[in-house]
């Protein structure tokens, strides 16, 4: 049914279109998160391409994309405006996302990359980081970075200057199975971020699901599996913690706060609290796991919002992640950037400040239900099509990433870093090794990534 509905319309009528390919849950759930990615990332789908080499006619600008039907929607009617205004073409090229950054390396090592593409902040470093991207200090109207939220421009700054544009964001909430809750004498949610429950508060209700359950089921699971492995970091800050001091090289994690984030979420499997098959190197993801009515609780994006509700067939709702020392968040979704020899970066430069403007941005997230980086919008609010009252809880929740959190996973290393956190919790939570032991191991294997 998923892979039915979560397929890819063809691409923008600026280029040539073929059949569009279908979309498995799995791509939808790994490519998206993170965010996610993301790591998480917003959600993504494949489609068909115009070809891989970039170029197009002198004048215009190339933009490579992957994404949903409802993302690819925001795109065409970004550029369709911006054309009308500038006189200039768009050639949006949409490529699956599985192929999305070979094709852009390959295109790097030729010479011929696109003027633009889409990039997860997660990924965003490591091209800044090797001076592939265009510098747009010079090229950007005044007061740009204003529009944003810090933690979203933060998250496209390399040595203080930008290099990228932040498009959108997404941060995960609990999803929960009203029945499953209800059943367990769980009368109520927090339904506002100030009231999220605590660590502890989270761990009692969890226990109180856990007997109400049968076996083969559990309080919940964590959306951590693939990349989505930088969602464990949203313990760490919650926890007051870091992985990278401000340098961006030095590793931070070897602290209290990184003992505390180890230790809590080892033991939700210790205490059988998630399944045993949802480990950060699962192939099942968290959201297949609550679809199938086995887990009370889901942690999850925004993105999801339009597949669980024409999917799920029970009541459910969405509240804030549970909150330690302050409230945090994983900051996902992506960023527009420009390739550093672009022919015309003036031009390019107001694509970017076009389709980062208040109606398209407010266009874009609204229909793919994605979180908005323009401060305007994150202080008004918008209404996701689907499910707009669940929108304040997303909104509320991203707004708790500080511009420390997200600033450190735009890190140039954080490919490497992500297997690191990838092979070290993995050991933890179901190697059953120590917290410190675990700790060490991932100071270790951060300082190693830093320094390649």
């Amino acid at each position: 049914m998923v892979e039915q509905r979560a397929r890819a319309f063809s691409h923008a009528s600026t280029t040539d279109q073929e059949a569009p390919v279908p979309l498995t849950r799995r791509q939808l759930l790994s490519a998206g998160g993170v965010a996610a990615a993301p790591f998480a990332l917003g959600a993504c789908a494949g489609f068909s391409t115009s070809g891989d080499d970039a170029s197009t006619d002198e004048g215009g600008i190339t933009f490579t994309t992957w994404g949903t039907d409802a993302e690819l929607a925001g795109f065409r009617a970004a550029i369709a405006s911006f054309q009308e205004a500038e006189g200039a073409t768009v050639t949006l090229n949409a490529v699956p996302y599985e192929q999305m950054f070979t094709t852009i390396d390959a295109q790097i090592q030729a010479g011929n990359p696109p003027d633009v593409f889409r990039v997860p902040y997660y990924t965003f470093g490591s091209y800044a980081g090797q001076d592939q991207l265009l510098d747009l200090t010079p090229h950007l109207p005044e007061g740009f970075a204003d529009r944003f939220t810090p933690q979203a421009w933060q998250a496209v700054q390399r040595e203080g200057a930008p290099y990228g544009v932040p498009h959108h964001t997404d941060t995960s909430v609990i999803l929960y199975n009203e029945d499953l809750l209800s059943q367990a004498g769980v009368a109520s949610v927090p339904t506002s971020i100030e009231d999220a429950w605590s660590w502890e508060e989270f761990l009692e209700v969890s226990r109180r699901v856990k007997g109400s359950l049968p076996d083969g089921a559990w309080p919940f699971a964590y959306n951590w599996q693939g990349n989505g492995v930088t969602r464990w970091l949203s313990w760490l800050f919650e926890a007051d913690g870091r992985f990278l001091e401000d340098d961006l090289v030095t590793a931070a994690i070897d602290s209290d706060a990184g003992a505390r984030a180890v230790r809590f979420t080892q033991g939700f499997f210790t205490d059988d609290l998630v399944p045993p098959n949802s480990s950060v190197k699962s192939s099942t993801y968290a959201a297949d796991i609550w679809y199938s009515r086995t887990t009370a609780m889901n942690f999850a994006g925004a993105f999801l919002v339009p597949d669980a509700t024409s999917t799920l067939d029970f009541p459910w709702g969405a509240t804030f992640p549970p909150r330690d020392v302050r409230s945090a968040g994983d900051f996902g979704g992506n960023a527009l950037v420009a390739t550093k020899d672009v022919r015309d970066p003036g031009l390019v430069a107001r694509f970017l400040d076009h389709v980062t403007e208040r109606e398209q941005m407010e266009t874009f997230c609204a229909g793919a239900s994605l979180l908005p980086t323009r401060a305007d919008l994150i202080e008004s609010g918008i209404d996701f099509e689907v499910r707009p009252e669940l929108a304040p809880v997303f909104l509320q929740q991203a707004a708790a990433v500080l511009p420390q959190d997200s600033g450190q996973v735009a890190s140039p290393s954080m490919s490497a870093i992500i297997t690191v956190l990838q092979d070290e919790l993995e050991r933890a939570f179901v190697g059953g090794r120590g917290v410190d032991a675990t700790v060490q191991a991932l100071s270790s294997g951060i300082g190693e990534a830093t320094a390649r």
